[in-house]
């Protein structure tokens, strides 16, 4: 068995990750039209779930891997559902799929990779990239949308991120997006 030895730039590079997720046109609406711009909005929810014996997000690096808090220089891979409403067993609208990185010394900040593949509806086989700073003890946190494919190629916008809930005791969340596209 080989043993690999990372280190963070390494690890940032080869980590390029796809967000799959299924959209319904409905989730989906048109918030305004000026000068031929055109905003849509998409909603859902991220389930990330570090515990279980079918966890979504594991720890591939850090300091301490037996630790059951995030601490400086943590990587965690993740593959999460999305859902069109907070309860897990609702309409699975795609996945997440990405890493997080634990950057701050002082508190819980991380550097978020998502990226987001549509399955269907009008935006079947699209995607759009999502990478920014996320100070997870904030209410809202905003990321940028950097790109995206088929129907977002070019796209531009941002993802505005807020905590439905945490368990204490696992660190397992629900957080809600919403999606807004120029």
């Amino acid at each position: 068995m080989a043993t690999f030895v990372l280190n963070q730039p390494l690890i940032s590079l080869l980590f390029v990750t796809t967000l799959f997720s299924r959209y319904p046109a409905s989730l989906a609406s048109t918030l305004t039209e000026q000068d031929n711009t055109t905003t849509t909005h998409l909603h859902f929810y991220l389930h990330d779930t570090l515990s279980g014996s079918n966890p979504s997000a594991v720890r591939v690096a850090g300091l301490n891997p037996n630790a059951t808090s995030l601490s400086f220089g943590d990587i965690v891979i993740f593959d999460d559902p999305l859902t069109k409403e907070p309860d897990l067993n609702s309409t699975l609208v795609g996945r997440a799929q990405g890493y997080y990185t634990h950057v701050s010394k002082e508190d819980l900040t991380l550097m978020m990779v998502v990226n987001l593949v549509f399955l269907e509806g009008r935006f079947n086989g699209s995607t759009l990239s999502v990478i920014g700073r996320n100070s997870v003890l904030n209410k809202v946190r905003e990321f940028p949308i950097v790109g995206g494919t088929g129907a977002f190629r070019g796209a531009t916008g941002w993802v505005l991120d807020q905590t439905y809930s945490v368990d204490p005791r696992t660190g397992d969340g629900i957080f809600e997006f919403d999606v807004f596209l120029v």
